[in-house]
Order: C-alpha cells, then sequence, then structure tokens
C-alpha cells in the first residue's frame, strides 16, 4: 500500500492526520503539484482527476478522493473510530464533515485558487491551463469562510467536538479549513470563541503535525 502524497497541499494533510489518528503507517510518494507533477502521464494513469492524494493498494486498486481514503482506511483499522460507530453515529459524522468540506474547505480553496501566483491559469484542481484566475472569488471565498466559522462557533457551543463528544473526521477536516485560512492572514474572529477553544484543543493533537 502507498500513498500519493504532497506535503504542502491540505487534503493530502487530512488523510496524513486521519492516518496518525489511526496509528497506521503507510509509505509515501510525493506528488508535487507545485512542478505540475501530477499532469505526467505517468500520474495520469494513477488518477486520471489528477490531483492528490491518492491512495494504492497491494493489488494495484488505484483510490482517489480524500473521504473515500479515509473510508478505506476506517473499514481496514476501525479503532479509533472517526467516522462513526452505528448508522446515526455514522450520518451525522458524515454530515458535519460535507459542511466542513463544502462551506470550510472549498472557501478556503477559492480563495487559494484565485490569489496564489502558482495557481495562475489553474483556477481549477486537475486541470492542467487554461482556467484563469478571478479575483472576485476570493471576496467571495472569505465571506463564505466567515459564514462557516461563525455556524461552527454555534454548533461547538453545544459539543467538545463537531460531530459530538468524539473527534472525528469532521474535526480534521475542519481544522485543516481553518489552518489553511491562516496561510491567508485569516485568523478565527474574537466573537467565535467555542472555535478558538476547539481550535486550541485540536493543535495539540500529534495527528496535527503529521
Amino acid at each position: 500500500m502507498k500513498l500519493y502524497d504532497f506535503a504542502l497541499a491540505p487534503n493530502p494533510r487530512r488523510v496524513r492526520m486521519f492516518l496518525a489518528e489511526k496509528g497506521v503507517e503507510v509509505p509515501m510518494e510525493q506528488v508535487n503539484i507545485r512542478e505540475r507533477a501530477q499532469f505526467t502521464d505517468e500520474f495520469e494513469a494513477i488518477n486520471p482527476s489528477r490531483t492528490v492524494p491518492v491512495l494504492e493498494l497491494d493489488d494495484g486498486t488505484c483510490i482517489a478522493e480524500t473521504v473515500a481514503i479515509c473510508r478505506y482506511i476506517e473499514e481496514t483499522h476501525p479503532e479509533p473510530a472517526l467516522m462513526g460507530r452505528d448508522a446515526k453515529d455514522r450520518a451525522v459524522v458524515e454530515m458535519w464533515n460535507r459542511r466542513c468540506e463544502f462551506e470550510g474547505v472549498a472557501a478556503v480553496g477559492e480563495i487559494a485558487r484565485n490569489s496564489a501566483p502558482m495557481f495562475e491559469d489553474r483556477g481549477l484542481p486537475g486541470v492542467s491551463g487554461g482556467v484563469p484566475q478571478i479575483p472576485a472569488l476570493v471576496d467571495r471565498g472569505k465571506a463564505s469562510l466567515g459564514r462557516f466559522v461563525e455556524r461552527l462557533d454555534k454548533r461547538l457551543g453545544e459539543s467538545r467536538y463537531i460531530a459530538g463528544d468524539s473527534f472525528t473526521i469532521a474535526d480534521i477536516t475542519a481544522f485543516i479549513a481553518l489552518n489553511m485560512a491562516e496561510r491567508f492572514e485569516l485568523a478565527i474572529p474574537d466573537s467565535c470563541a467555542n472555535v478558538a477553544r476547539w481550535y486550541a484543543e485540536v493543535s495539540e493533537r500529534p495527528s496535527t503535525q503529521a
């Protein structure tokens, strides 16, 4: 088993955090997306979407997409449970994780894709060129992120972690989104004390160094 990774990208880091929480070690191969290594014929044969991460199994099966990879790891290494323990719990975790993806990670991705020089002419992931940056989407991304943090603050006023009393993949997703936002000098607002409390607590977990 091997993980195609890029150390500076957020989605591979989500998988690395998940693996670290599980105590699972997987050999990794770096795919330098800054140097457009994802657009080589060799990597396209591994993942036609030309994105990382990708988990290659021993039988040659290649699993792309962050949550799909985490699902495989969860099924093969069920403890500690990071995606729920029963039907209701799994559904709640999935609900919150999707919200953290769509409202958090996607918002920061919109900011990054439309402002960072490395993404000039690559406004969408997996596309080698011809997709110009749209500066107006940076402001939209910031507004979306602001709404997400406010909603998250309300939720974290009700529970220790995002999906309940246990740390789950939803916490990993939200943590990576807010950690990535810091690169663009987007701090947690002072008004969101619940998020600040949660973020400080999660930051102490060893898996954040993965």
